[in-house]
């Protein structure tokens, strides 16, 4: 385990978490190498032999450079949803013609450098979308590879933020009009017309409509084939989940694709998935110190020094993160509390009404589970310097971006 208590103090892999706290500060993010490559080897090694794939790590997961570059060297493609996080890729060392481009706005900038960069392929999600690109890579005297992103209907039955898969949703091509959609492309000029992409949603716990998705995607994919469209890869998105609660179970991703392999076989496909929350995310906590306890009638507040600007996913989809104690006292007292940060607001808070060990001024928590959209989501709310970010490697660590300064703060202001 990447993270785990050892003769009662908390450790990522071989480093106490207070040796971090005391040296980088609170609040501080913390990755583990072995966690987030344990992920990525799980992904890779579990397609078959004969099964041509590339796992690329969705980068608005966690894009670090850092955590990119360890990803880069392990081979990793990328999905990136933004210029500037192809420039993150290419920083880091990532190969461009690994990466894959989704995202429903792009503008023509971000295509013309896209393109310019020699990556992989677009995922388009409307028509004018492919218009754009097919504009671009003529004037470039370029051919750019492009899937549709096709919107399945399918309930991925998690939270409606990050629900992508149903037709009131912003995202993708209804899967009804696809089959037009293709026909078109395929009359422009500047485009290679060869694959299908789908994502449907985030946090899925049952692969169930993951895989139901697949399903009408590979039909689809059929229907092409027999009008003469040449698709020779798919795009599968991500999606899977992790246990943010107790009692919750982690999907297996060795039996995810083992799914897909069974359903892949015979078909002569390229197929691309797109990892990010469950290569990343249990694979970081977010340190932070208790500032003090305060009570209100029979409501007791656990004051810290993390908020909603540091981890927004609480405040933003009623998150739950598991909440430790950095070291282990025998005999405490379990207490219920909110644990909140030092924002003013309300919706300031990381857990309420948790049940967890009574703990001193002072003392360092532990936010599990916080290695996706955890830092890449925070902001300078109440003008708050952003955490510092750190990546553990066996007994060795390093700050990987350091703390924000209140010169960082209005560095760009006028």
């Amino acid at each position: 385990m990447s993270f785990e208590y050892r003769n009662g103090s908390l450790y990522c892999e071989s480093v106490p978490l207070a040796e971090i706290a005391a040296s980088a500060g609170t609040p501080c993010y913390v990755y583990s190498t072995a966690g987030i490559l344990s992920r990525f080897l799980e992904y890779d090694s579990s397609f078959d032999a004969n099964q041509p794939h590339t796992v690329c790590y969705a980068v608005k997961a966690n894009s670090n450079l850092s955590v990119l570059r360890l990803l880069a060297q392990a081979g990793a493609g990328f999905d990136i949803v933004s210029a500037g996080e192809l420039y993150r890729v290419l920083r880091a060392g990532g190969d461009p013609s690994q990466v894959v481009f989704s995202g429903v706005g792009k503008t023509f900038a971000e295509i013309d450098y896209a393109l310019k960069s020699g990556i992989h392929s677009f995922n388009c999600e409307s028509e004018t979308e492919i218009e754009w690109i097919s504009e671009c890579a003529t004037r470039q005297g370029k051919e750019a590879r492009i899937a549709l992103r096709v919107n399945p209907d399918v309930d991925a039955a998690t939270h409606p933020y990050i629900s992508t898969g149903l037709k009131e949703n912003k995202f993708g091509i209804d899967i009804a009009l696809a089959e037009e959609a293709y026909r078109k492309a395929n009359a422009l000029p500047g485009l290679i017309v060869d694959s299908v992409s789908c994502h449907i949603g985030s946090q899925i716990l049952n692969p169930t409509s993951m895989l139901e998705a697949v399903d009408r995607v590979l039909a689809l994919i059929e229907r092409l084939r027999d009008q003469g469209v040449r698709i020779t890869h798919v795009d599968l998105g991500g999606g899977l989940g992790i246990a943010y609660k107790p009692n919750d179970a982690t999907p297996s991703i060795r039996e995810y694709i083992g799914q897909l392999n069974a359903r892949l076989a015979g078909r002569n496909l390229h197929v691309a998935v797109e990892p990010g929350r469950s290569l990343v995310a249990e694979s970081g906590v977010l340190l932070s110190k208790v500032i003090l306890h305060k009570h209100n009638g029979s409501k007791l507040f656990t004051v810290i020094d993390a908020a909603m600007n540091d981890l927004m996913r609480p405040a933003l989809y009623q998150a739950h993160h598991e909440i430790q104690p950095v070291h282990q006292h025998q005999g405490r007292d379990t207490v219920t509390a909110d644990i909140v940060g030092p924002v003013c607001e309300s919706g300031d808070f990381l857990a309420k009404d948790r049940q967890m060990p009574s703990v001193e001024i002072g003392e360092l928590l532990a936010i599990r589970d916080a290695g996706a959209y955890g830092f890449v989501m925070s902001s300078n709310y109440n003008s708050r310097p952003r955490a510092a970010e750190v990546l553990v490697d066996g007994s060795s660590w390093k700050i990987v971006r350091e703390r924000e300064t209140f010169e960082d703060l209005i560095q760009n202001e006028l």
